[in-house]
């Protein structure tokens, strides 16, 4: 498998399984110096980890994610004070499989000669034949998002640290899209969804507020306590909301368990994604994502354009199309309605319109970068489909008998803000090293 590498210079390379021991995000060009802390990893694969609800999978996988090389593991001399930084070398971060019992194990074994339409159990089988890793789906599940999101904690920490900070957030559900609102207040209520989602997440309470993994554990010493953690994992349950948070949350504009920040379309597609997975279906729909404070002239021409390198987000499974600013709308447009107009305010550069998405040519204008992907229907589903034997290729009948996700959409939004994360700053570190060649011979 020679496809699971990101990037030129801040480049990851992902591993495992949805049923195999876990997963790992092998990450190079991490510049040295920068202090790695696990529990703001798990922050971010808190927001896309299952069990969180009945828009996902009620898989409770804890995602708690182990720093395993990379960073000092003391501090190398007397008067430094370098330890849990990061050294220059490649940092690899695993995230331990910790849910998954043989029954569970036992429901893909019987269902998996019939593959699920619309999904890559037929075409993976035909690519690895009796080897491929179909419990669970493997490689192909959506447990590898995890690897993605561990990885852009570390590139948006980065980021944030020249001024770039990116967002993502649910825009449309089930058919159901909200209104336009103002980036910095969707930026504003999108951080408090986190936040919410943090302080009432019960594994954080149970691993980091309750210390029982810290700063300065040794491997082995984490990997006792994760092992006690899954034996813990079947009685890790979230406190249901009191009527007080609940209207707190309202006063805020969120909603419990949906990134949609505006809280009657949120209410909206919640309603109707379980609509739909009551009747035994699944739905599909729009994430979002904005990136703020990227300067001008970001990208690498010819086959290396900003946008280009975006449409790389086709491979979070279950995206089925990206567009970059006005995106498909730009085919109705003329000339004149399409261009966004250039003007001076204030001593600086500004624009009439951001129908670019914040790229012209491949390469960043200054303004916000906004992408959007499709997210199609959760293949998965609770409804009898024609499919196949794929041993004894004869027509067969699948009805999903394993645990699914009824929408994807309300879990993509921090893969998509995580590997756009990856992107720019693989970009930004580029065009670092280019402006700094630039300046010799200026």
């Amino acid at each position: 498998m020679t496809g699971c590498t990101l990037g030129k210079i801040f480049q990851i390379t992902v591993a495992g399984g949805s049923y195999q021991e876990g997963l790992a995000t092998h990450i190079q060009g991490v510049p040295s110096g920068i202090h790695i802390d696990e529990e703001k990893i798990y922050f971010d694969l808190l927001q896309r980890k299952p069990g969180q609800g009945e828009l996902s999978s009620p898989r409770r996988e804890p995602d708690i994610p182990v720093v395993y090389s990379g960073v000092n593991s003391a501090d190398t001399m007397t008067g430094f004070n370098n330890e849990g930084y990061t050294n220059g070398t490649p940092l690899v971060i695993l995230i331990p499989n910790l849910d998954r019992h043989f029954e569970h194990i036992e429901q893909y074994r019987v269902t998996n000669r019939t593959p699920r339409p619309g999904h890559a159990s037929y075409a993976s089988y035909q690519k690895y034949g009796q080897w491929d890793d179909s419990i669970g789906a493997g490689i192909f599940s959506g447990r590898y998002t995890s690897t993605i999101v561990a990885a852009g904690a570390i590139a948006k920490k980065i980021l944030s640290d020249h001024g770039i900070s990116i967002f993502s957030y649910v825009k449309e559900a089930a058919g159901i899209s909200m209104p336009e609102m103002d980036p910095a207040e969707i930026a504003a209520r999108v951080k408090m969804f986190k936040e919410f989602r943090r302080d009432n997440d019960p594994v954080h309470t149970l691993v980091y507020k309750e210390k029982r993994i810290k700063p300065g554990m040794r491997f082995l010493e984490k990997m006792s306590v994760l092992a006690g953690i899954e034996k813990m994992v079947p009685d890790i349950k979230r406190n249901p909301l009191t009527e007080k948070e609940m209207k707190s949350l309202e006063e805020k504009g969120l909603h419990p368990v949906l990134n949609c920040p505006h809280l009657e379309s949120a209410r909206a597609m919640y309603d109707k994604i379980i609509a739909i997975r009551d009747a035994g279906d699944s739905s599909g729909g729009v994430v979002e994502v904005v990136a703020r404070g990227v300067p001008a002239g970001i990208g690498e021409p010819v086959f290396s354009k900003l946008d280009g390198e975006l449409g790389r987000l086709m491979s979070i499974g279950t995206v089925k199309s990206v567009e970059i600013g006005a995106g498909l709308k730009v085919k109705d447009m003329t000339g004149s309605e399409c261009n966004d107009q250039m003007y001076m305010k204030n001593n600086k550069v500004a624009f009439t319109g951001n129908n670019s998405g914040g790229i012209t040519g491949g390469l960043t204008t200054g303004q916000d970068i906004v992408v959007r992907l499709a997210i199609k229907p959760t293949p998965t589903i609770a409804k009898p489909q024609k499919t196949i034997d794929k041993v004894s290729m004869t027509d067969a009948e699948l009805a999903a008998v394993t645990r699914r996700d009824p929408t994807i959409v309300s879990r993509v939004w921090p893969v998509a803000e995580a590997m756009t994360a990856v992107i720019l700053l693989d970009q930004f570190i580029i065009n670092l090293a280019y402006q700094g060649m630039r300046e010799v011979y200026s």
